[in-house]
């Protein structure tokens, strides 16, 4: 099967590249700016602007993919988090590729204090989660047999392979960063492993619809952060706490992904923080 990874220079983009070429897949991936990240002759890599309709449809096109998996992370920039998948998506629909597209639980406001599951309408409270929202409904407009996954706080596996989240820990712990982890504001962490091999198989197969990829654990990023601190040796009680509740940061409290119809459905098990955060996990 010949992929196309879209953000394969970020973290969860990474891991999809290597796993895609482990799994013998034909592998293209792209990268926003500066040059290709990897010069193996298993990847073959395209500079991809996605805020440039016309690059779009140009590497589609090129790479003739059977399925297309969109990891790009454009924060909270409009153009290319809420414009740019629409503009992938209509390519990828004209090329007769499939669509995989990850979005966010970001979506989701929290204020419901359930689970949320796949049929719960988006409710953002920040620009980020707006555009998020926004994204979903362009691609699944343009490219009704898309799949969009959305997913919750990627974790990787420390000083080798760290994700955001794992930085601010680690900064938190050494004194070099001020701020909190907030003891109310609560998500289903996942491992960008398990993350990746479960949207290959979503890309591979013949799902559609929106799907939910969440860890099996709920926990509060301070819990999190504990978790992650003893794992990588760091002193948990120099991590300091806080309320998102009492804070000026916008952002939703409770918001847990119900992954379980999704899960029922892949052979890729979305472990919890627990799990994989423990000793030799």
């Amino acid at each position: 099967m010949t992929l196309l990874i879209v953000g394969g220079s970020g973290f969860l983009g990474a891991e999809l590249v290597r796993q895609a070429v482990a799994a013998g897949h034909r592998t293209a991936a792209t990268y926003a700016t500066g040059r290709p990240p990897g010069s193996t002759p298993a990847v073959v890599w395209h500079a991809l602007d996605l805020r440039d309709p016309e690059r779009a449809e140009a590497v589609v096109a090129e790479v003739a993919p059977r399925a297309v998996v969109n990891a790009s992370s454009g924060g909270a920039d409009w153009a290319v988090t809420a414009e740019g998948p629409v503009r992938l998506a209509r390519a990828a629909a004209a090329c007769g590729s499939r669509l995989v597209h990850v979005s966010s639980d970001a979506v989701f406001s929290g204020a419901s204090g359930l689970p949320y599951d796949e049929s719960c309408p988006p409710d953002p409270l920040t620009p980020y989660g707006a555009a998020k929202a926004a994204a979903e409904t362009g691609v699944r407009l343009v490219h009704p047999g898309a799949v969009v996954a959305r997913t919750s706080l990627i974790i990787g596996d420390g000083q080798s392979g760290q994700s955001g989240h794992e930085r601010v820990v680690h900064e938190l712990a050494a004194g070099t960063r001020t701020g909190a982890l907030f003891t109310d504001d609560v998500r289903c962490p996942v491992h960008v492993t398990d993350l990746a091999a479960a949207l290959l198989e979503l890309a591979s197969g013949d799902a559609t619809g929106m799907h939910h990829l969440g860890g099996a654990e709920a926990l509060s990023r301070h819990e999190l952060g504990v978790l992650i601190a003893r794992r990588d040796g760091l002193d948990h009680s120099r991590l300091p706490t806080g309320l998102r509740a009492d804070s000026s940061l916008p952002g939703a409290l409770d918001v847990r992904l119900d992954s379980r119809a999704t899960q029922r459905g892949l052979r890729t098990r979305l472990r919890g923080a627990h799990q994989f955060l423990s000793s030799g996990a």
